[in-house]
């Protein structure tokens, strides 16, 4: 069962891993299965487009067809189980509170850049390549690593008719979604630049990332 608005009695002084990552930068950390991962908004509304990736088999990632499938939803909170192409669960999430995070509008482009808004926009700077130049930056990973990915407090409603629109942003500064790693996992961050875009209200902000050993929890 999925549910929404969990919050997380974990204490950020206690953590063993903080670090900031600013709007348009990539990010790249190792989660070691049993700690725990969080990512903060620390302004409100900033789409945060992550990946994870098998640490001991880079072939093993995240897929968003087998976590939809599982779950038979299409937004992630509390309960949901991020699972790989080998139908393996990746991580848990165990506290959320801002809740409906999207896993099926993927990453911005240059490409979509153009198709959504307008052809002059092709040239701005999109999570697709901060994505890539993070993976061309890591032993044993590539392009074919870049795969369909989450996008954290990034809210794309969907009608009745399954049409995906986006949407203004539902978080705001200090929200937060938090998960527990099922395996090692390497957790590859965008930290979207986008500013036609109005899930973070056309202003990209930083966000946190926060990682607690298991011994901590």
């Amino acid at each position: 069962m999925i549910t929404k608005y969990l919050e997380s009695s974990l204490k950020e002084e206690d953590a063993c891993y903080v670090e900031d990552v600013a709007a348009g930068k990539g990010w790249l950390h190792l989660i070691k299965k049993g700690q725990i991962f969080r990512i903060l908004d620390l302004k409100g509304n900033q789409a945060v487009d992550t990946l994870f990736i098998n640490a001991n088999d880079p072939s093993e990632r995240y897929s968003v067809q087998q976590t939809v499938q599982r779950q038979a939803n299409c937004l992630v909170g509390v309960g949901t189980k991020l699972y790989s192409n080998d139908d393996n669960v990746m991580l848990t999430v165990i506290a959320d509170t801002c809740g409906d995070h999207d896993t099926l509008g993927s990453a911005c482009s240059c490409e979509s850049n153009t198709c959504r808004y307008a052809l002059e926009k092709r040239y701005m700077h999109a999570c697709r390549e901060s994505f890539l130049k993070v993976l061309l930056e890591t032993p044993n990973l590539d392009k074919r690593d870049q795969v369909n990915n989450l996008n954290f407090f990034m809210y794309v409603p969907f009608d009745e008719q399954g049409n995906l629109n986006f949407a203004d942003g539902i978080s705001s500064p200090g929200k937060y979604v938090e998960m527990r790693a099922e395996m090692d996992v390497l957790a590859v961050v965008s930290n979207c630049p986008q500013l036609n875009n109005p899930c973070n209200a056309y202003d990209p902000t930083p966000v946190r990332m926060i990682v607690w050993d298991k011994e901590s929890v």
